[in-house]
């Protein structure tokens, strides 16, 4: 099934994001053995995560993972998803990922779900602020559909 583009021929799709805390980038297969290693070490952590009801993470093999990220990066070339990694703000270690994809519930245009490592749990909220904040003021959607993260996550 060919998907279609979800956003408008003429939206230029932001190519990353930086912050003090974190930086975002278009998630690809360069990112497979780092991805996997952030991802695999916290799985427990990710499924508690809000908005992980899609049954991932599951175990996979790295060059499974490999393909995953290829996936995303034709997604991502093809307009029809936009997946990017969460990377450390001085340095290339993966911290998480950010996915925006159509939303199929009716309601909402996008579906936006994000995961950091369990070491680095305390950025959950601040990950989750900024990339509402980017999704509202630079993204072309009204109707975002991104679980809420509760203000105990976090350390204010």
């Amino acid at each position: 099934m060919l998907e279609e583009p979800f956003v408008p021929a003429d939206f230029v799709v932001p190519d990353g994001l930086a912050t003090d805390q974190f930086r975002l980038e278009p998630l690809g297969p360069q990112h497979n053995t780092r991805d996997y290693a952030a991802w695999s070490s916290s799985i427990e952590h990710i499924l508690a995560t809000p908005g992980f009801d899609s049954g991932w993470p599951y175990e996979m093999t790295l060059d499974d993972n490999r393909r995953d990220l290829e996936r995303h990066a034709k997604d991502f070339a093809d307009r029809v998803g936009f997946t990017y990694t969460v990377l450390e703000p001085e340095g290339d270690a993966v911290v998480g990922c950010v996915y925006i994809y159509l939303s199929d519930d009716g309601t909402h245009e996008t579906r936006v779900k994000s995961w950091v490592r369990a070491d680095c749990a305390e950025l959950d909220v601040p990950l989750w602020r900024t990339v509402s904040e980017w999704l509202a003021s630079v993204w072309p959607f009204a109707r975002v559909d991104y679980a809420a993260r509760s203000i105990a996550d976090s350390d204010e």
